[in-house]
């Protein structure tokens, strides 16, 4: 069953805000519960906390898009070491 989700991102600090700097807004699918693998990696402790969420959840959409094009160049190569990598996180 596939989930779907809203992600936004907002510039808070860096760089002096352009017009281009509007929040970037879009919706996704994962074929993953991306709360029940943060959870998961979250009580493994394998990150400092205020990092864990930024990481699986960046390697969860990452690892989504890798999916789909997994027979493409350049990510063919690249497909079986993130997906192992990714299965052992929902361990």
């Amino acid at each position: 069953m596939a989930h779907t989700y809203r992600v936004t991102v907002e510039r808070l600090e860096g760089d002096v805000p352009s017009a281009a700097d509007e929040a970037l807004v879009f919706q996704t699918t994962n074929h993953d519960d991306l709360f029940k693998i943060l959870s998961a990696v979250r009580q493994k402790q394998l990150l400092p906390k205020d990092e864990t969420a930024e990481f699986t959840i960046g390697l969860k959409l990452f690892a989504e898009v890798l999916t789909r094009h997994r027979t493409d160049p350049p990510f063919k190569e690249l497909f079986p070491h993130i997906g192992g990598f990714a299965k052992s996180l929902k361990r």
